[in-house]
Formats: structure tokens, sequence, C-alpha cells
């Protein structure tokens, strides 16, 4: 496949590419590119009280709350690990004391520039009171599960799911 061309059709709080593509056949057709930049998630232990720490939101392509490991956008200037130390603290509150790189995926490959580095962090001391931003419009409720409650969650998230069957994986 070959990108030919390249235009912004939309250019909001999300922006959207249309690309020229060419097949190796020679048939030619557009496709759009939502150029969501790169994000970061962890998935949170405090070592304290042995418990997990997700958010519940909501969230806008579902349209209602998602239980949620924590997560955001990477500013230009920042790295991922300066970045899921920041969400943390904002989100959830805690300084990170040990923080541990999971992978990093692509959320929808199929039509979406969007990359999610997604980390194991242990944290025991909460430092702020989390809930996010107000001035970023975040709503955010801290929620804590126990490992039995954690393995029986039906999450719907992608990133989620990933960071929990990653610690499944290393019990």
């Amino acid at each position: 496949m070959q990108i030919t061309d390249r235009k912004r059709v939309f250019n909001g709080h999300y922006k959207i590419d249309e690309l020229a593509v060419r097949a190796p056949n020679g048939q030619e057709f557009t496709r759009e590119q939502f150029i969501f930049g790169n994000a970061v998630a962890a998935l949170v232990f405090d070592t304290a009280r042995q418990l997990y720490i997700f958010t519940r939101q909501f969230r806008y392509g579902p349209e209602r709350e998602v239980l949620e490991i924590a997560a955001g956008m990477i500013d230009h200037d920042d790295t991922p690990d300066a970045t899921v130390r920041r969400e943390i603290h904002e989100e959830l509150g805690y300084e990170v004391d040990m923080l541990t790189h999971i992978a990093t995926v692509y959320s929808t490959p199929g039509a979406s520039t969007e990359t999610i580095a997604i980390y194991y962090a242990e944290v025991s001391l909460q430092t702020g009171p989390g809930g996010g931003v107000a001035g970023e419009n975040e709503y955010i409720k801290i929620v804590t599960l126990d490992w039995d409650t954690l393995l029986a969650e039906p999450f719907q998230d992608a990133k989620t799911l990933v960071a929990v069957q990653w610690a499944r994986l290393q019990r």
C-alpha cells in the first residue's frame, strides 16, 4: 500500500486526515485517518493497602461511564514515563514508587495513529485528592479492587484488559 496524498478534513479536538491510497494492484481509493496523538496508561497497585486502583469516568465513544486504568495523553515535550507519573497523580492522587513498562500498543490500527504505552505502577502514598483536572473537564471517580474482584470484573476497555492479563501472567 502506498499513501499518495493526504489532506486534513477535520481540525477540531481530534483531527481527521483523508488519505489517497494506491494498492499493489494499482487500485486507488481513500481512507480516513484519525490523528489522536499518543497516550499512556497504568495498572496501579497500592502496596500498602494491597488494592488495585482504577478510574471510572464518562467516555464519549460508548456514551457511558467506563471502569479503566489511569490514562492520559502525552504532551509534545513530555516522555511516556513522566506522563504516566503525572496522570497517576492527577487522576488517583498517588506518587509512583515503582514503574514497569508492559507494552506499547496501537489502540485502533485500522484507522488511528494513536499508540498507548501501558505500565504497571506500584504506589503506597496518596499525596493528593485525585479525581482529574477540572480545567480539562475531567470528572473521575476512584475505584479500588482486591485481586479476586479484579479477576471477576468484566472489563470492556482494551488497554485495561491488556494490563490485567499481564498481571494475571505475573502471578
